[in-house]
């Protein structure tokens, strides 16, 4: 008998998912079809000594009651289940440079945010009260970022470029460098980027930061529950090959490695941009569009240190390190010399359960180049599909986990003796578990310059086809939601997507 659903989903990442459920919980007969082992793209988590580390969501923002991902995640009937640990209020992040001691704290409620900071920078308080309502506001003009209401780009905004923003908030040098420390948040060309992102991004953090207990992973996990729970089917160890069309340019089903064929009235890819228009076959899409696309630069990619720390060794501590290696680092952090890598870091813990004065587990993270590891490119390696690279990349990873633990000891001193065991993940990595191109932590590379040249419609030139996910417009949790939200509108209409969120309190 041949199997025909409403809708097929490729690709079980969070816009996968959050557009499944939406749907699914409209009465749509539902499919995902996943490549890998383990479903949720960037939400994966991996477990090594029994502790569990995050692949890619280190924390969440605008998860208090009322606030956006809150209503989105309640609308989804997963908020309630969600596990949270409120990160520092008085510093969820902390910003340093070079030798100097000082952490600069970012805080969560704007009052506070600007509280924080003129202890270190008295003279300030006006020009981060500006900052703050001018962040507030360039949010309140994008679709969805309040949940309901404008369905358009202000294109004024999208053209608003961070380095000429926050240059004109303030003159104070470190104040600038401070204010755009969290920059790794959207891999961090603060010179090009949009303001909006920056603003996007930096915003539900203040509103309210959280740590997801036991990783990531449970809010995937919560999302296929919810799926299973309307009717929808869900396959791992799928991987889409084949697209097949009709005379009239419609998608009529695909067709996975193994050979099975799933058939659909409307689909929508949750993949990387890249491997959806292969599937597609670039002579049924606009040379203009396909050249567009083609052009687009990922972001940089990343080098994970995983650092699992002898019981009761080091002190917990609830917010996330910057470091970079000067102020000016700040403004082009992920163009760094190969001889003095890592120039910045990012790094987190993890809060022991036995022992909770105590860390059980450290991440640390810097940008890398995939040209770095380049030369093992066509080697592919997953839990699924297991291959080894070779003692060059063992060595090479070796080489690079020494750097890290370096830099790190420059500001905590004796660190190695706390440590137990080390893991790490590369660029490859990131490629073939997430699938993002060249491993690329959150899609393409946006410029003030051209901003709509990065912006896609989740319609496609295909009827039937959609698009979602972060190689789409907007990359982090809260992106994705909404840009979830935005392809779900397409497909049902917006009134009928509204009037269900407008009932979230």
């Amino acid at each position: 008998m041949k199997k025909e659903y409403d809708i097929l989903v490729i690709g079980s990442g969070l816009g996968g998912l959050v557009s499944a459920l939406i749907l699914a919980k409209e009465g749509l007969k539902v499919c995902i079809l996943e490549k890998n082992n383990q479903y949720g793209g960037n939400l994966q988590t991996f477990s090594r000594d029994k502790l569990i580390f995050d692949t890619g969501v280190h924390y969440l923002g605008g998860l208090s009651k009322g606030q956006n991902l809150n209503r989105f995640f309640s609308y989804l009937e997963i908020m309630d289940e969600l596990e949270l640990q409120k990160m520092d209020e008085d510093g969820y992040d902390r910003i340093s440079f070079g030798e100097d001691n000082i952490e600069y704290p970012h805080a969560q409620g704007y009052e506070n945010f600007v509280e924080q900071l003129i202890k270190y920078f008295p003279d300030e308080k006006e020009n981060l009260e500006n900052y703050c309502e001018e962040i507030q506001y360039v949010c309140s003009q994008f679709p969805r970022y309040n949940v309901v209401g404008k369905d358009h780009y202000n294109e004024e905004i999208l053209h608003l470029n961070t380095k000429r923003f926050i240059e004109s908030v303030t003159q104070n040098k470190t104040l600038q460098s401070v204010l755009l420390g969290s920059n790794f948040l959207y891999a961090g060309d603060s010179e090009n980027v949009p303001f909006y992102v920056h603003a996007l991004t930096v915003n539900s953090y203040i509103q309210s930061a959280y740590k997801c207990v036991k990783g990531g992973s449970q809010i995937s996990k919560l999302l296929i529950r919810k799926l299973r729970q309307y009717g929808a089917e869900v396959h791992k160890h799928s991987e889409v090959s084949e697209f097949i069309f009709n005379e009239n340019n419609s998608l009529v089903s695909v067709k996975t490695v193994s050979g099975k064929e799933y058939f659909a009235k409307q689909f929508i890819s949750n993949i990387e941009i890249r491997s959806t228009i292969k599937l597609i076959g670039e002579e049924r899409l606009k040379k203009s569009f396909l050249n567009r696309v083609l052009s687009w630069q990922p972001v940089s990619s990343c080098f994970s240190v995983y650092l699992v720390l002898k019981p009761h060794s080091f002190p917990n501590f609830n917010y996330n390190i910057y470091h970079y290696s000067s102020e000016e680092q700040v403004w082009n952090a992920f163009r760094y010399k190969k001889e003095t890598w890592p120039e910045t870091y990012m790094l987190s813990s993890t809060q022991s359960t036995q022992y909770p004065d105590f860390s059980e587990s450290l991440t640390a993270i810097s940008y890398m180049d995939f040209d770095e590891v380049k030369q093992w490119e066509n080697t592919f390696n997953t839990v699924a599909n297991e291959h080894e690279r070779g003692e060059l990349y063992e060595q090479f990873k070796l080489e690079k986990t020494e750097k890290m633990i370096k830099a790190l000891e420059k500001r905590i001193p004796n660190l190695r003796h706390a440590i137990k065991r080390i893991y790490t993940s590369s660029p490859l990595s990131y490629r073939d578990y997430i699938g993002g191109f060249e491993g690329n932590m959150y899609g393409y590379m946006k410029n003030s310059d051209n901003p709509l040249k990065t912006m896609v419609s989740p319609r496609t030139k295909i009827d039937n086809l959609f698009l979602t996910g972060q190689s789409v417009n907007m990359h982090g949790i809260l992106g994705v939601t909404i840009g979830a939200f935005n392809t779900c509108a397409e497909i049902i209409g917006k009134e009928t997507i509204d009037n269900h969120l407008r009932n979230i309190f």
